[in-house]
């Protein structure tokens, strides 16, 4: 039973580091029109320290993408400068919704990980009270 434990273990590190990516992504869609905002990138480290040596992953530091934001000409807008231009974001929505499908995609196959694990674990109770 320790190994469907383990699998257990290790497709939950992965729903929740996915699930950390997703939230990060869609604040950054949200704020995408927002001026001066950032977008957030956020990285996956393997988990070290423990005993089992599974193969968890966690995420790591949080961290601003650091390019140039989009100039922005606007002479009405409030922030802008006296050339009429303001600082936009850096959040490129095709690459945010791109990133997003790609986490989604993960996510679902590690839910699919968890729910097969969960299966086998159960049908081998059922086979063993035989």
């Amino acid at each position: 039973m320790n190994d469907f434990s383990n699998a257990l273990d290790v497709s939950i590190s992965g729903l929740k580091a996915q699930s950390q990516r997703l939230r990060h992504l869609s604040e950054n869609i949200a704020n995408a029109d927002t001026p001066g905002y950032r977008r957030k990138t956020v990285s996956f480290e393997s988990e070290y320290g423990r005993a089992d040596e599974l193969a968890r992953v966690e995420t790591g530091r949080v961290r601003t993408d650091q390019s140039e934001l989009e100039r922005i000409y606007d002479p009405a807008h409030p922030l802008a400068d006296e050339s009429g231009h303001f600082e936009g974001s850096n959040v490129n929505l095709l690459i945010e919704i791109a990133d997003a499908r790609e986490a989604q995609r993960s996510y679902e196959a590690n839910l699919k990980m968890f729910e097969q694990s969960r299966k086998m674990s159960s049908k081998l109770m059922s086979l063993l009270q035989r």
